[in-house]
């Protein structure tokens, strides 16, 4: 019955509205909350830099030196964010990113000094990737063709994964999107004796033009593009199988990248992925709101917790995001 008596307001029994009246009744009702310690800031290290150099692309981003990247772990622990992924920039690339597996590598000396400073307290995260340290930019060595060589490839990240253990990462981001990546480190891993060693492994790794900023803050080297071993946007249901190709081959985490754009998939993998599901606010989804920010065209704080929390609800329990220092502040 919905009538009304003259002067009365119309009997509505159901007012949706009842638990949306003040912040303390919406905060009580709220399904989905996020947490600082479900987010994990990405950062750069960068060869020989005297100070931190700003990445014009990503404001409020920089390429640290290792002491400012020790410092920029201290705050995160302070923080109370969940981990930390770190990124090199090498002086020095050559056809086989041998800077990736060196001991004396940018990011190896970044993951040593890190995890000294903080131990356990925060989860220290590497990327293991070879797009960083070749001359051609790509993920993977290359063939006499020119083109990337998946099983050669393999080794190399082998040798890289063993490298970032031993320099002490608790996590190993394996994000080339090589076949087979995940079975081939963790075996090398397991048997290094290093079993311990977490393999977060990106599973649906999209091929994107948000990832402009991120060349930028790494000064990739690419020349083409990824397009044929990054997932193709058009496609849905591959990301599927290569969740469950992950998963059997022994990941203890999955990643969707990027995350804004694939809301889908991030809610496909959470309904059927055994591990947690984590996923990647990439760097052009981070300068959009930015720049439409610095603007004035929106409120950026504001529109960064909508950005994470829309993540988070689409089922993501861990957010890889470069506002996660500001927002564990504002949590």
């Amino acid at each position: 019955m919905t009538g009304s008596v003259a002067g009365r307001s119309p009997f509505l029994p159901v007012r949706p509205r009842r638990l949306r009246q003040t912040p303390a009744v919406r905060r009580l009702v709220a399904q989905t909350r996020l947490h600082p310690a479900e987010l994990v800031l990405p950062v750069f290290v960068r060869e020989g830099i005297d100070e931190p150099q700003p990445i014009e692309a990503m404001p409020g981003v920089v390429q640290h030196t290792v002491d400012s990247l020790v410092a920029e772990a201290r705050r995160c622990v302070e923080a109370g964010i969940g981990g930390i992924m770190l990124f090199g920039v090498p002086s020095e690339k050559d056809a086989v990113g041998s800077g990736a597996d060196a001991e004396d590598g940018i990011l190896n000396v970044g993951l040593r000094a890190v995890r000294d400073a903080v131990g356990d307290d925060l989860v220290v995260m590497a990327d293991l990737c070879l797009d960083e340290f070749t001359d051609h930019g790509h993920c993977g060595v290359l063939d006499e063709q020119g083109r990337v060589d998946n099983d050669a490839t393999l080794e190399r990240y082998a040798a890289m994964g063993l490298a970032q253990a031993r320099a002490g990462a608790h996590v190993l981001g394996l994000s080339g999107m090589m076949d087979g990546q995940v079975a081939h480190v963790r075996e090398a891993l397991d048997e290094a004796g290093l079993t311990d060693t977490i393999i977060l492994a990106y599973a649906a790794k999209y091929t994107s033009a948000l990832y402009g900023p991120f060349r930028e803050a790494v000064q990739s080297s690419l020349v083409g593009d990824r397009a044929t071993y990054q997932q193709d946007p058009a496609n849905a249901t591959e990301s599927l199988r290569e969740i469950e190709l992950d998963v059997a081959e022994g990941a203890d985490i999955i990643m969707v990248k990027p995350a804004q754009t694939h809301l889908d998939i991030i809610a496909m993998a959470a309904e059927v992925s055994p591990v947690p599901v984590a996923a990647y606010q990439i760097s052009g989804e981070y300068a959009q709101i930015r720049a439409a920010a610095e603007r004035g065209w929106i409120d950026g704080d504001r529109a960064v917790l909508e950005s994470l929390l829309h993540i988070r609800r689409a089922g993501a329990q861990i957010i890889l995001t470069y506002s996660a220092l500001d927002v564990a502040a504002s949590l």
